[in-house]
């Protein structure tokens, strides 16, 4: 895997992004965030699923101003996204947001630009890029024909120099297609150029199921390039699974490594105990630890001695029984309905 590219580093509310520290995980709420209590609610677990900052959309003044209050009920940085309307931006500053998602491009004139780029300075607030395949402006859709990956560049090199100009440096990049090559293609044109640290995701991936898998190809593969210091996986489906998802990814590519790793084999004609059932058991069992450990739930005598060996703690399967191993010991042979309880006492002690 490549190194890590070297980024310039921005404070997100206290946070870190950029310039060699890990990777981030983000989401966005799926409420209106006029509904103080449900939005509230939904970022709390966001928070135990271990998102490490929130964006809102802020589509009216009620919505800026909701913003004081969601504050003072959470505990991670805070962001706010905001189009067309400077004012609605400025008075998200006002209200304590810790980051800005904007588009330089759809917000108006320089001056109302210039209004944002000074709060947001006196605030130390970052402003995101956030340039999209799907709203990319007239004029670059006219010159490249369609949104291309070299549209997508050029148009955050143009906002960019607009807060450059304005003495802002406090920058973070996303260039999101829902073409997964298209998307890569974008931030390795970018990160060729740029030094700005970068927010990556697969725009518009979907729903659950095929929109992990773009977002595990996308992202796996500028990750394993180095390219990416916050992300977030865009799925149609509850936020929390955006959060498990990234934070999958970033344990296969060993990038961060919070919570439990279970490894569990597919299953085959060899298996002679229920492993879709212990799995799926355990995975429940687990999905809220915070402890860094490998698990491994293994079904026949072929790979699993030898998988369950490597992990931290693990069950290599036979006929109606299984084998409990940890730290790559043998601790004991147990019958089948003995191996979920005793797995689970054993990780507990971990």
């Amino acid at each position: 895997m490549a190194r890590k590219k070297a980024t310039k580093h921005i404070i997100l509310g206290g946070l870190k992004i950029g310039g060699g520290s890990p990777v981030i995980v983000q989401s966005m709420t799926k409420t209106d965030t006029c509904d103080v209590p449900s939005t509230v609610a939904q970022i709390k677990r966001l928070q135990t699923a271990g998102c490490e900052a929130v964006r809102v959309a802020v589509l009216n003044a009620e919505a800026a101003g909701a913003i004081r209050s969601l504050k003072k009920k959470i505990k991670i940085p805070l962001i706010a996204d905001v189009h067309f309307d400077h004012r609605l931006a400025l008075e998200a500053v006002a209200n304590g947001a810790d980051g800005l998602r904007i588009n330089p491009g759809n917000i108006g004139s320089r001056l109302k630009v210039k209004e944002i780029v000074s709060a947001a300075g006196d605030k130390g607030v970052p402003i995101r890029i956030g340039v999209n395949a799907g709203s990319l402006e007239k004029d670059l859709l006219r010159k490249h024909k369609h949104p291309t990956a070299k549209a997508l560049v050029e148009s955050a090199g143009r906002h960019i120099r607009i807060l450059e100009d304005l003495k802002f440096r406090a920058i973070k990049v996303s260039l999101k297609a829902s073409d997964v090559m298209k998307t890569v293609e974008a931030y390795r044109l970018f990160s060729a150029k740029f030094r700005y640290p970068v927010h990556i995701g697969i725009s518009e991936a979907g729903p659950a199921f095929s929109g992990t898998v773009k977002s595990a190809v996308g992202l796996g593969i500028l990750l394993s390039e180095g390219i990416g210091d916050t992300i977030r996986v865009s799925l149609t489906a509850d936020p929390v699974e955006e959060v498990k998802v990234a934070y999958e990814i970033l344990k296969s590519l060993h990038l961060r490594q919070i919570g439990p790793e279970l490894i569990s084999c597919p299953t085959c004609g060899r298996c002679q105990i229920d492993i879709r059932g212990l799995v799926d058991k355990v995975e429940k069992k687990i999905s809220g630890e915070k402890k860094s450990i490998k698990v491994a739930v293994m079904g026949c005598v072929v790979n699993g001695p030898g998988e369950a060996r490597e992990a931290d703690i693990g069950i290599a399967g036979g006929k109606g029984m299984g084998i409990l191993f940890k730290h790559g010991k043998v601790v004991k042979t147990l019958k089948e309905r003995e191996l979920f309880s005793t797995l689970m006492r054993e990780i507990k002690k971990l």
